[in-house]
Formats: structure tokens, sequence, C-alpha cells
């Protein structure tokens, strides 16, 4: 796992480079301050050397103002790599949700989602910028102190380097698990909440229709009740952590107050050896707190790092073959041969499915309701992957031609129109968005909603709000078929396309979707039954798979399921 978090390095090491070298920098002239103070009181000083002194804080001064410029590229620069390396993972966890099959969808949540690909990747950054650094940083700094040291007095840098840093850093090691633990449960809480939010403010409407205010509130309270335990409790670890490292840090100045004072007065060392272990004990302290705030940090962005690893490591179980072909210009010819299929592998939805459909032809599945005619439309353009059997298109088993080019030839009316937030032309366009104004509007018109845009004070360019919130159920569903109109395929799949229309409108728009179905080869869903009655072939579909298939008359003479459901609602 850390060489996949490594190789996010790559693209910036440029930057990565420069920080390091400033890094390096200001621990050399961090570490020259005691060494020049040491020399200060123990030469300059007793001899009254005035020009030494002066030249000796005149190039302390000027390497303090080089410091401050290269403060300014590590805090800066160091930040500026870690949002780069967070962008560059978000840019990948986003592709890799966008080849995941519906299946991934339907086991997760969005708002958990939506956590793992915002607030999971800031400490990433956080941990890509200082992780490196602190380390470097702390190494630096402690072989620097420790070769100083030695040549100031051997016995005290023993004391220091073998006995007192290995303890703190004992300690260091030995809580970290604690600490990843503790963030781990943080990063899964806040998915949770995230979801739990997501979930009540998208259902606001039927909260308050059903005025189930209290029991949202309720519901919300238990997830943040949630969240704030596991926050208290990965604080109270962090809180043993700090409290631990500071207890060792201050008996480490101790110690070497102590000891040192000891050997002053056995006159082993002078009073300005004693200072300059102080002040090297002071910048030994400062790696030690950036080693001890990295784990800390090591193990919140590593928390983040694992929740997005668990999502790119799921590997899309619907991707084109090595030799996967283009579908090019498809007649729409379409066959499902002995499918079968199940959303869990055990429960089959569909079984052992024959149907023939004809390019250019109209098909309608009509059933009762959990019979599969979704599924099976779902199907076509490899939503989901077949247990068995296959489904070809002119011929060619959709498995062996590329999913953008099956896709590319498929055109979705859903009974559940989704409008993404933007403008009612983004919407249309979405359909293909190379399109121009005058295609747009031919489809707008064709889809019969040109008239109620036209009427809008800003016409094509009118803000619908989140998912469409502003329009009616009637509009949205014009939208998505003027999207189908401009998108043109050959193959067309109108599910429910006309359910949330009134009659006036029903009527106008069934006109326009057979002219949108002639020429193509068109699977029309319907539970309404009078809009089907002109299909070239109605197919009967219920559990026990296709119960009878043919035209409206033929069907209806036959006296059997399709028949009955006819006639309750005709009767």
């Amino acid at each position: 796992m850390l060489k996949r978090f490594t190789n996010y390095y790559k693209p910036h090491k440029r930057i990565f480079f420069i920080d390091l070298f400033c890094a390096l920098s200001i621990a050399i002239i961090d570490l020259l301050y005691p060494a020049f103070t040491r020399t200060i009181l123990q030469d300059i000083l007793p001899e009254g050397n005035l020009n030494s002194l002066f030249t000796l804080l005149a190039l302390l001064l000027g390497l303090y103002i080089i410091r401050c410029f290269l403060d300014f590229v590590v805090l800066y620069w160091g930040h500026i790599m870690g949002v780069y390396m967070e962008s560059d993972m978000r840019r990948d966890l986003f592709n890799h949700l966008q080849k995941l099959p519906f299946k991934f969808y339907d086991n997760n949540r969005t708002g958990e989602l939506m956590s793992r690909v915002v607030n999971d990747l800031n400490e990433v950054s956080e941990l890509a910028h200082h992780g490196p650094e602190d380390i470097f940083l702390s190494v630096v700094m402690l072989l620097g102190s420790f070769i100083y040291l030695v040549q100031v007095e051997w016995h005290l840098a023993v004391l220091i380097f073998c006995i007192m840093i290995p303890l703190i850093l004992w300690f260091t090691i030995t809580r970290r698990s604690s600490l990843g633990k503790s963030w781990a449960t943080v990063r899964v809480k806040m998915g949770e909440i995230n979801s739990s939010l997501e979930n009540s403010i998208a259902g606001i409407r039927v909260a308050r229709a059903f005025t189930n205010e209290l029991f949202e509130k309720l519901r919300f309270n238990k997830s943040n009740n949630d969240f704030r335990g596991a926050k208290r409790g990965a604080y109270k670890s962090m809180a043993h952590f700090h409290v631990g490292v500071t207890f060792l840090m201050t008996l480490l100045n101790i110690v070497v107050l102590a000891v040192g004072g000891y050997m002053v007065f056995k006159e082993s060392i002078d009073i300005p050896d004693l200072l300059a272990f102080m002040l090297y004990i002071n910048l030994v302290i400062e790696p030690i707190k950036r080693f001890t705030g990295f784990t800390q940090q090591y193990e919140k962005g590593m928390a983040g790092f694992r929740r997005f690893c668990d999502i790119m490591d799921q590997e899309p179980d619907i991707i084109d073959r090595d030799d996967a072909i283009e579908l090019i210009n498809p007649k729409g010819n379409i066959e499902l041969n002995n499918v079968t299929f199940s959303y869990d592998d055990e429960n089959h939805i569909l079984s052992d499915i024959n149907l023939h459909i004809p390019s250019g032809k109209t098909v309608a599945i009509v059933g009762p309701t959990g019979a599969g005619k979704t599924t099976l439309c779902h199907l076509i353009p490899r939503f989901y992957e077949v247990n068995s059997g296959c489904v070809n298109i002119d011929g060619i088993d959709i498995r062996d031609t590329t999913l953008s080019s099956l896709r590319k030839s498929v055109g979705f009316v859903q009974q559940d129109v989704f409008l993404f937030t933007g403008t009612i032309k983004e919407n249309i366009l979405y359909g293909r968005p190379d399109a121009t104004d005058s295609e747009i509007k031919e489809a707008a018109l064709k889809a019969e909603i040109d008239d109620f845009i036209t009427s809008l004070d800003n016409g094509y360019d009118t803000w619908i709000g989140e998912k469409g919130i502003l329009l009616s159920g009637g509009q949205k569903q014009r939208l998505a078929i003027a999207r189908a109109f401009l998108k043109n395929p050959p193959i067309l799949i109108l599910d429910e396309a006309t359910s949330a229309l009134d009659n006036q409108t029903e009527r106008k728009i069934q006109k326009a979707l057979e002219e949108l179905s002639r020429g193509r080869t068109t699977l029309v869903i319907a539970h309404r039954l009078s809009t089907v009655r002109h299909a070239d072939k109605i197919v009967v579909l219920t559990t026990d798979g296709i119960e009878d298939q043919g035209t409206h008359d033929e069907l209806f003479d036959r006296d059997g399921l399709y028949r009955n459901l006819y006639n309750s609602q005709f009767v």
C-alpha cells in the first residue's frame, strides 16, 4: 500500500525534491545556531574579539533571512504538492467509479461514497506534504545533533541518543496502532453521517409529507452521536499519546540538565558546552515532535488512503475484451438466447429467456410488477452481465463489442427520470454534447416541450434546481424524451416513458414517440396497455418467464394473462 501511495509523487517529483532540498537547508541552518552560540561563548567573548562576534552575528542574520525564503517554499509549494496529489487521487477514484458496475452502486450508499471521494482524501493531502518532509527533517536533525554532541561530550551524547530517544520512539511506535484504529473508525462514522444527511435532505419533501421530521431528527442524531463517540475515542487516544510523549521529552531535558550539571561540577565539561547541549536538546525535541506528529498524521492519512484503495481494488466485472470490436451503425436486430440473470447469483429474476426483436420493429414488454421487464432491458446495454446465455445485436454477442459503441447505440427514457443540476439546455445536451442550438431546439419541439421552455424568462438557460426539482414530473419526462431525440440512437428503450404525463400530454407525446420509433428498434415497457396496442409485437413477461407473445389482437383473442391485464384497466 505504501508503494501505491508513493507512486502519486512521481508526476510531482520536481516539487518534491525542491521541497526536500529546502527542508534540508532549513535543518542545516537550525543546526548551526547552537554551534555558533558555543563558539561565541567559549572562544570569541573570552578573547574580546568584537570583529569576529559581529561577523558571526551578521552571518547568522543572513542565514535566517535565507531561512525565511526557504520556509515560504516549504509551506507553499509543499502544500501545493499535497493538493496536486489529492487531486490526482480524487480524479483516479472518480474515473474508477465510472467503470464500476451497477451492482456496486446497488450495495453502496451515495453519502458513503461521497465521503470517500471528498473527506477521506483531505487528510491524505496533509500526509503527502508533511510526511516525507517530517521524516527527512527528523533524521537530518537527529544525525546532525548526534555528530556534533559526540565531539563535545560523547558520554552525555550516548545517554541521550542511545537510551532516552529510543525510549521516546518506542512509546511513539507502540501507541501508533491504537491511533490508527481510532481514526479508521472516525472515517467509517463520517461516511455514515454523510449518507444519513444526504438521504434526509434528498427526502425532505417526503419526510414533511408524512410529518416524520422527528423520526429524521432521531435517525440523524444517532449517526451524529456515533460520529461524536468515534471522534471522542480518537481524541482520547491522541491525548494519551501526546501526554506520554510530552512527559518523556520533559524528562529528557531534566536528565540532560542533571547529568550535564554533574559533569560541570566534576569539570568534565564547561558551562558553554552544557549550554550547547541544552540548545541541541531543544533541536532534538523538535524532530521528535515532528515524528510524533507524523505518526498521528500517518494514521489519519492512511485510514483515508485505505478506504480509497478499498474502492480502487473493486474490479469492474463489465469491461471491454481485449479483442472487442466497435459496433458501427447497427441495424438493431436483437436476440436474447437462453438468458438467465440474478442480482445475487441465487434468486433468478430471468430464466432461460429467448426473445427475438427484429430490426426497426417496436416490441412492448408487459406483465405484472417484479417480472423483470426493466431488468431485461438493462441487459441490452450491458448495465448488468447475464449469468448464462447471450444477448446479440445484429448477430454479434454484445460482450464482443466495446461498451462505448454499444451504449452509444442505445437510448433510454426511464420511468424514474434523472436530471442533472443545471439548466434545461445542459440536460438536453447530455444526449449529445456536441449538438448545436438548433438541434437542441428541434429535439425539444419533437418532445412537445419547446413551448414551455420558450415561455420561461431565461428560456433554455433556465436553472432547474437540484435533480430538476423546479420542474413538474411531466416536464422532467419530456426533457428526458428530448434528450433521447437528440441522441438519435438506432435502439430505443422506453421504460414507462409516458407514465408521468396527463392524458392530453400523453396523446401529444405518444405521436412524437411513434415518430421517434419509426425506422429504429424500440422496446417499450408499459403498465398502461393502451400505449402499446399498436406495437409490432407484445411480450407478456411473468416471474416464470415469457408466457405469451404476439400482436394486441392475437393476445386478446387467446383469453390469457394479457387479456386479463387489459380488461382490468378498461372494464
